[in-house]
């Protein structure tokens, strides 16, 4: 098993490569944001009305948000992989 030196300013490749690439700022990648919003605020879903189903707004709004989340983040994916 190889020991690994450490680099002389004491970062590693990966650590260096992830610099080099720097934060990816575009439209598409602070579309993201809006899942977060949606379930971090709770004035937006601190409610049992309306039902849907007999289910209480908060879960069914909790539930809605994973397939939202989904759907943005293949948006995302598929609109920036050209980047990469």
């Amino acid at each position: 098993m190889a020991v690994r030196e450490p680099s002389p300013q004491g970062k590693s490749d990966a650590a260096r490569a992830a610099a080099r690439r720097g934060v990816n700022l575009s439209a598409w990648n602070l579309l993201l944001i809006v899942p977060l919003v949606g379930v971090l605020i709770p004035p937006f879903f601190n409610k049992t009305d309306p039902q849907l189903g007999g289910v209480p707004f908060f879960y069914w709004y909790q539930m809605l948000w994973i397939f939202v989340s989904v759907t943005v983040t293949v948006i995302v994916y598929r609109a920036t992989r050209g980047e990469r």
